[in-house]
Formats: C-alpha cells, sequence, structure tokens
C-alpha cells in the first residue's frame, strides 16, 4: 500500500512538472510572438505609410487635419508618375542596365569560377587569394581611383561605368559564391563526358553551368537588386543634365530638389513601384535564393 502511494505521489509530482513546463514553455512562446510581432509593426509600418500616402490625393497629403486614410482611393497616382520627371525614362535605363547586366554576369562569373574551381593551372591558388582580398576593401576606398579611371577613358555620363567592370565577373562575391558550388558537383559527371570526347568547354557548359542553376538564381537576383535600388554610381558617375538618369536617381533627384513641384503622393507612388518589384521577386525566388546562399557557402 506504501509502494503505491509512492508510486502515485511521483506520478502526481512528475505531471506537476510536466503541466508546469508546458506553462512556462506557453508563456514563451507567446511573449516571442509578441515581441516579433512589435519588430514586424515597426519594420512594415514605413512601407504601409508610403502606400497610404500615394493613394492620397494632394490637398489630404498638405491637409494635417485630413484623417489618416483617403477618403477615396487615387490609383491614378501611379499612370502619373510615369509623366512626372523622367521616371518613365529612368525605368527604361535601368532595365537596359540590369538586363545587360543579368547576361554577363553569370556568363564572365561562371568561366571564372570553374577555371579556380575544376581547372589546375599554375597560380591558381595565388589569384583565388588574391580574388577574396578583393573582398575585405571597402567600396570607398576603389571609389575615387574609378572615378579618376572612368573620367580618363570616357566613361562619365554614360552607363559604362555600371556595364563594363561586369564583364569581369560582376565582384569577388559571386565568383567566389559559384565557385564554391561548382566544388560540390562530383568530378565523375566531369570525367564520364570527358572519356565520350567532350572537351572542356562543352563539360562546362552542358554539365556543371545547368547544375550550379541555384546559385546562378541568386546571383541574377542579387544582380537585380543591386542595379534596381542603385543612386549612388548613378550619383557620382551621371552629373551632367543629359546623363543618363537610372530610377533611383530620379527618384532620389523628385525628393531632394523638387523644382518641378512633384507632390508627395506622387512621390510616394514612384517609391511604392521601386519597392514592390523586390518584394515580387523575393516571393518569387525565396527557395531558390535560400538554397543558393547556403549551397554555395557550405560546398567544396
Amino acid at each position: 500500500m506504501d509502494m503505491n502511494s509512492e508510486i502515485v505521489g511521483a506520478m502526481s509530482a512528475r505531471d506537476a512538472l510536466n503541466r508546469h513546463a508546458r506553462r512556462k514553455n506557453l508563456a514563451l512562446k507567446i511573449i516571442l510572438y509578441i515581441f516579433m510581432t512589435a519588430i514586424a509593426v515597426v519594420l512594415l509600418f514605413p512601407y504601409f505609410y508610403m502606400i497610404v500616402k500615394s493613394l492620397k490625393t494632394a490637398d489630404e497629403v498638405d491637409n494635417p487635419y485630413a484623417g489618416f486614410f483617403p477618403a477615396v482611393p487615387q490609383f491614378i497616382n501611379y499612370v502619373t508618375v510615369f509623366q512626372t520627371g523622367g521616371y518613365g525614362e529612368g525605368i527604361l535605363w535601368t532595365m537596359l542596365i540590369i538586363i545587360f547586366n543579368l547576361i554577363a554576369v553569370p556568363l564572365s562569373a561562371t568561366l571564372i569560377a570553374y577555371s579556380f574551381a575544376k581547372l589546375k593551372w599554375k597560380g591558381r591558388s595565388v589569384m583565388f587569394a588574391a580574388m577574396l582580398g578583393t573582398m575585405m576593401l571597402p567600396s570607398a576606398v576603389t571609389q575615387l581611383p574609378l572615378y579618376i579611371i572612368y573620367s580618363k577613358i570616357g566613361f562619365l555620363n554614360t552607363i559604362l561605368p555600371f556595364t563594363v567592370p561586369n564583364l569581369f565577373g560582376g565582384g569577388a562575391v559571386y565568383i567566389f559564391l559559384i565557385r564554391q558550388f561548382m566544388r560540390g558537383i562530383p568530378n565523375e559527371l566531369e570525367n564520364a563526358a570527358k572519356i565520350d570526347g567532350a572537351n572542356t568547354f562543352t563539360r562546362y557548359a552542358r554539365i556543371v553551368v545547368p547544375l550550379c542553376q541555384p546559385v546562378l538564381i541568386y546571383v541574377m537576383v542579387q544582380v537585380f537588386l543591386a542595379y534596381w535600388g542603385d543612386y549612388y554610381g548613378p550619383l557620382v558617375y551621371c552629373t551632367s543634365a543629359d546623363a543618363p538618369r537610372p530610377l533611383a536617381l530620379v527618384l532620389y533627384n523628385f525628393i531632394t530638389d523638387n523644382s518641378s513641384g512633384t507632390k508627395t503622393n506622387i512621390l510616394m507612388a514612384g517609391a511604392v513601384f521601386m519597392s514592390v518589384i523586390p518584394t515580387i521577386l523575393f516571393g518569387i525566388f525565396q527557395k531558390q535564393l535560400i538554397e543558393g546562399v547556403t549551397m554555395g557557402s557550405l560546398k567544396g
């Protein structure tokens, strides 16, 4: 009888501990959810505010006593912005730069990465280490030398500073990621193709590159985002009145030099359009982006 009582007591104590642990875990989850919700609100509110402002009339934006939400949503603002201050032309220049780089960067970066990952040549390790060293340099260190070089060869006030350098890999980061991914591709695949008579370029183009799809999608999305939102480069290299003005620079000029009298609601509509494209891209390629960056950094 005493033994049964001890067993019952031990089970009751264990159940009490389990209930306490469950309550503690529930409390921690609730606190975590509240904390994460608060962070989400803080991060998303500026975008929500931007959308609301973009749907207001000019009078509602200027009136401090108007309500937070528009009386009647003005979707026409998203049409008007394309007719304002070179916004449409800015999109054309931006897309021209992006389309060129979406071809140039993957093509050149895969060629260079393949030579580092799969080919054996004298000085390969030294060259790869030197390339990695460029990743440690802040962009401000190279900004002045690049400006001087571009001014000497006639690149200023053109789109050439945003296109020609990308014919050489687009940056050490892209080459490094693709190289790491390629090192994870089994050499047996290439060896089998070599036995069948495939030369080096055939093995690169028909075996290695198709298997690099995840990391290439990551690189291409990053290239798109880099030039879709780039205003610092055009701000430095495109200073004359007749220079091409990519989208980010056009929007920046809307804000800093509002000589055209562009209203805040139109500015917000332009900012919303510029922000929604990266969001859509991330939603479409989220899986490939995560897979590309993790596999590219861990393999090899």
